[in-house]
């Protein structure tokens, strides 16, 4: 039996050592405009996700993490700063991202959801319908849907759709898998369920995965590093690396230490702050 105790979370400081971050962010602001007003969602922030990394931006309504993941995705650009994939500035949506979102509509309702699967790698002519189907059953195989494959979408609960959604983002192979609260309109058990089914992915494929969520249950589950966001503007708080949590560590006393911490961490400024100060002083470092 281990009896090893989880560590404490660590506030992530430099990053000297490792290699070049697959997707990068830079000081990146982000803004909503009309005739009336100018609202920014996110104040110079900035992070980097490395090649197999599960990382979580975690913070309340409207601090921008959505707004991050559509700028990550080409779909914003931004008003400051800089996104880069592979090193390359990201200047729209490409295939190298493929978002996962909350809602259930995401799959065309009159195609089978083998032909929702095969969809993007038909459009994107990456592959030839034979060769389409082949990977689109492989994908339904790994999510547990391939008895599935003729069925239509409204016939599906909504877990289901989620995985149908997930097997056809991981079919077009991408280097970034995005993924915008999937599980939030879930219940409880299929969320925890879903989770569990995309822990389970990750460990088999080791993709790199940037997630967004509002839960600090759920960004300790499914994240190894997470990225808090301070209120509206969004601004980064901290970084951490959480990579000790999974759902068998979830409702332990180290898991529930984590979740205060890092709830005080984002809604109190005085706790906020050691975590604030330490990331400048790696970065003036």
């Amino acid at each position: 039996m281990n009896t090893r105790k989880p560590q404490s979370l660590q506030v992530v400081g430099s990053h000297a050592g490792l290699p070049e971050p697959l997707l990068q962010v830079q000081d990146v602001s982000l803004e909503y405009r009309s005739a009336a007003r100018t609202v920014r969602a996110t104040h110079r922030v900035s992070f980097d996700v490395h090649r197999g990394d599960r990382f979580v931006l975690l913070g309340p309504s409207g601090c921008g993490k959505s707004s991050l993941l559509k700028a990550a995705a080409g779909f914003i650009a931004p008003v400051e700063g800089r996104i880069a994939l592979n090193g390359e500035t990201v200047s729209g949506p490409g295939p190298d991202r493929v978002v996962v979102f909350q809602e259930f509509d995401q799959l065309p309702p009159w195609k089978t959801v083998r032909e929702n699967v095969m969809f993007p790698l038909l459009a994107s002519r990456r592959l030839g319908r034979r060769d389409a189907e082949a990977r689109a059953l492989h994908w339904l195989e790994k999510v547990g849907l391939a008895p599935f494959a003729d069925a239509y979408p409204h016939t599906l609960s909504g877990g289901m759709k989620q995985r149908v959604a997930i097997a056809r983002a991981l079919a077009m192979q991408p280097e970034v898998l995005l993924m915008d609260e999937p599980f939030a309109a879930l219940d409880a058990l299929t969320r925890r369920k879903m989770q569990e089914e995309l822990q389970l992915l990750w460990e088999e494929l080791r993709f790199t995965l940037l997630f967004v969520t509002h839960s600090i249950e759920e960004a300790l589950v499914v994240g190894n590093r997470i990225l808090l966001l301070s209120p509206h503007p969004g601004q980064v708080r901290a970084e951490l690396n959480s990579h000790q949590f999974n759902l068998h560590s979830a409702g332990s006393d180290a898991f529930q230490r984590a979740t205060q911490r890092i709830h005080g961490m984002l809604f109190d400024e005085a706790a906020a702050a050691p975590a604030v100060q330490a990331l400048h002083r790696s970065a003036a470092s």
